[in-house]
């Protein structure tokens, strides 16, 4: 029998196929739509999927363990989801945490002290290549300046949450944003860990 995979042993694995040919099926105004023709395992595959251009997301907490989360207007899903601040890699050169400091003052009007890696996750594999990072932010206080809002950010509501209560909810089902539940989840770990270690 074989020996249990542990998850020091498993990690994703980059693979480089070879791309039979590639075309760009249509430019839009964020991201764009690629099919390309892939020689995988001894076939020849078609895949479509969305080229993304990534995106960084903050879980910003504060010193009662609450963490800031929005809501708004997202077309797709006909919803005005929970989510934590986060916006697209779209600036050329800059890199994701500083996408992420961004973010947080555009978004909420907020500076942090202390910025710590979290996660950083594909979020649909199958049907595009977002990588989105999430970083966690504590030692807040307000920006220097506050951000005009327009289109889904319009109407944005802005409300501050106890951690364990987020991850109640997306437990439930009530949260279903999945780069919440991932910066939620993992930032209630963290503080786990510090905790215990003392």
């Amino acid at each position: 029998m074989a020996e249990p995979a542990t998850s020091e042993r498993l990690g994703d694995e980059p693979v480089t196929p070879q791309v039979a040919s590639a075309e760009r099926v249509y430019t839009g105004r964020v991201w764009n739509v690629q099919r390309d023709v892939v020689r995988y395992a001894g076939d020849e595959l078609v895949r479509e999927y969305v080229a993304h251009p990534g995106a960084a997301a903050v879980v910003a907490l504060d010193v009662e363990d609450r963490i800031i989360v929005i809501q708004q207007y997202r077309h797709p899903i006909r919803h005005r989801d929970w989510e934590i601040p986060a916006g697209l890699l779209d600036v050329e050169g800059e890199p994701p945490l500083e996408t992420a400091k961004r973010e947080l003052a555009e978004e909420v009007d907020l500076v942090a002290e202390r910025w710590d890696p979290l996660v950083s996750i594909f979020t649909t594999p199958g049907g595009n290549d977002e990588v989105v990072h999430l970083f966690l932010a504590r030692g807040l206080s307000a920006a220097a300046e506050v951000h005009a809002r327009g289109e889904e950010e319009a109407d944005i509501r802005v409300e501050w949450i106890a951690l364990a209560d987020v991850v109640d909810a997306v437990i439930a089902g009530r949260f279903r944003n999945g780069i919440l539940a991932t910066g939620a989840l993992a930032a209630a770990e963290v503080l786990r860990r510090e905790r215990a270690a003392g």
